[in-house]
C-alpha cells in the first residue's frame, strides 16, 4: 500500500535532516536501509526536541511524548499519527528495531537536561550517537562482540558533530566547552579524546562483516572533522562549512571496499 501523501518517504527525511548517515547508509544492503532510515529519523526526533523546546521541562515531555510512543508500539497498540512514529511503530512490530535500544537512546537524551548531575560529554555521546551506530549495526546483522567498537566509533562520530556545531549550540545555552577555557585550546582537547575513541573503535571492530560497515562509515566522517579542529586555523565560533567531495569519496571509498 502506498503511503498516504503527507507522509514523505523515510529516505527523504533522513536526507534531509541528517545527510551524513544517510550517505553512510546507502552502502547498507538495500532490504535493511529502510530500516536505518527510521532509526535515522527517530534520532532526528529525540535531538529536535531540545531544539525545539529550550526549557528542560518541555525538553522533558517531548522526550516522554516519544517514549509513551515506543512502548505504545510494544503493547500492539495503534501507531501515532506522526511521520516519524508510525514508521517506528511498524520496524518495533516487525522486529526491525529493538524497543529497549530506542528506549536507551531516549534515556540518554533524558540524562542530558537533568541539569546537575548530567553525565560528561563522552558519556552523553556514547548514549546517543554511540548508541545509534550499535542498533544501526545489530539491525544489519553486527556479532555481539563486534558492538563495543561501533558503539566507540558512533561516538567519536558524535565528538566531530559537537565540535562541527559549537555555534548552534552556544546559541541554545549548550555550549559544551569549559566556561573561562581559551575555545581553540577547549576544542583541540576534545578533538583529541574523540580521535582516541575513534582509534579505539576501530581497533575494536576489526572483523566487522561487510554487510555491517554501514553502521561504522560515520567514523571516516570523525576521523576528518576531528582532524580539521586540530589543523591551523580552526576556528570554533564558524558555522560547519557543508560536506564538500572529499569527505563524500572517503565514504564511498570506505564503504566499497568494506572498512573504515
Amino acid at each position: 500500500m502506498a503511503e498516504p501523501p503527507d507522509q514523505p518517504s523515510l529516505a527523504e527525511f533522513a536526507r534531509r535532516h541528517d545527510p551524513d548517515r544517510f550517505l553512510c547508509a546507502l552502502f547498507a544492503p538495500a532490504a535493511s536501509r529502510e530500516a536505518i532510515f527510521t532509526l535515522i529519523a527517530f534520532n532526528h526526533e529525540l535531538a529536535r526536541a531540545r531544539e525545539a523546546a529550550r526549557e528542560p521541562m518541555m525538553v522533558l515531555i517531548r522526550l516522554q511524548w516519544w517514549r509513551d510512543a515506543v512502548e505504545e508500539a510494544v503493547a500492539r497498540r495503534p501507531a501515532r499519527r506522526h511521520e516519524v512514529a508510525g514508521p517506528v511503530s511498524r520496524a518495533i512490530a516487525n522486529g526491525s528495531l529493538d524497543p529497549a535500544a530506542l528506549l536507551a537512546m531516549i534515556d540518554a537524551r533524558e540524562g542530558d537536561e537533568t541539569g546537575e548531575g548530567a553525565p560528561p560529554l563522552p558519556e552523553r555521546l556514547r548514549g546517543t550517537a554511540g548508541a545509534l551506530a550499535a542498533e544501526t549495526g545489530r539491525l544489519l546483522g553486527a556479532p555481539p562482540e563486534r558492538m563495543e567498537g561501533l558503539r566507540l566509533l558512533g561516538t567519536a562520530y558524535g565528538f566531530g558533530g559537537t565540535l562541527r556545531s559549537l555555534s548552534a549550540l552556544a546559541a541554545q545555552g549548550r555550549d559544551p566547552l569549559p566556561e573561562g577555557a581559551d575555545p581553540v585550546d577547549a576544542g583541540r582537547v576534545l578533538a583529541r579524546k574523540g580521535l582516541s575513541i575513534l582509534d579505539a573503535g576501530r581497533k575494536a571492530a576489526v572483523g566487522l562483516p561487510r554487510g555491517a560497515v554501514a553502521a561504522a562509515l560515520p567514523a571516516v566522517l570523525a576521523q576528518r572533522d576531528l582532524q580539521r579542529v586540530l589543523s591551523p586555523g580552526w576556528q570554533p565560533g564558524a558555522p560547519p562549512a557543508p560536506r564538500g567531495l572529499g569527505d563524500r569519496l572517503a565514504v564511498a571509498w570506505a564503504g566499497l571496499r568494506g572498512r573504515v
